[in-house]
């Protein structure tokens, strides 16, 4: 189901990055529908529905994840999604671009990590999402609504948690050796 998820997401990006009147009027009308269960947005079932995998999980994971991405979109001209960053590689940038805010981004980090259910942690990634788009800071977005999936899934909940700390720190732990070699120069 991760590949389905993932190319469907990718073809749906594609369609949102075009320069036309459609794909603005669709990221406007998914950046409203942020929050909301899928249920409650037929407005953009159009874009979240149609040729996505059939079941519920999968639809709320394509669902936030689009919404997401709409809102990092959002006043840019070209698209925000870097097949090669995941989530946790994107918000420890964050933290390099702008080392005193490290206290608030592990914060809200923590609370994405730590999140009891999907809406939770729907909630909290959209304030990450708000900081990744302000700072211009690109992320996987087919990668991430496959996480987003497999996160409803209480066997695999930890599994998809790791991963985000694993990149979260691997990049942060690169950054401190590069500047310790620096600093020894």
């Amino acid at each position: 189901m991760s590949k389905e998820i993932k190319s469907f997401v990718s073809r749906k990006i594609a369609m949102l990055d075009k320069d036309e009147s459609y794909s603005r009027a669709a990221c406007a009308k998914l950046r409203r529908a942020i929050g909301k269960p899928p249920g409650e947005t037929p407005d953009v079932w159009d874009i979240t529905l149609d040729g996505a995998p059939e079941d519920e999980k999968s639809g709320k994971a394509i669902h936030t994840c689009l919404a997401l991405y709409a809102l990092h979109r959002q006043g840019k001209e070209e698209s925000v999604c870097d097949d090669e960053t995941g989530f946790g590689t994107a918000v420890s940038t964050l933290i390099q671009i702008n080392p005193e805010s490290e206290a608030g981004v592990r914060r809200r980090f923590n609370a994405v990590a730590t999140s009891v259910d999907f809406e939770e942690l729907a909630h909290h990634a959209r304030g990450l999402i708000q900081l990744l788009k302000a700072k211009g800071i690109k992320m996987d977005y087919p990668g991430f609504a496959s996480e987003l999936y497999d996160f409803q899934f209480l066997k695999r909940k930890n599994s998809i948690r790791l991963k985000w700390g694993k990149q979260f720190y691997r990049v942060s732990k690169s950054e401190n050796k590069e500047d310790e070699r620096t600093d020894e120069k």
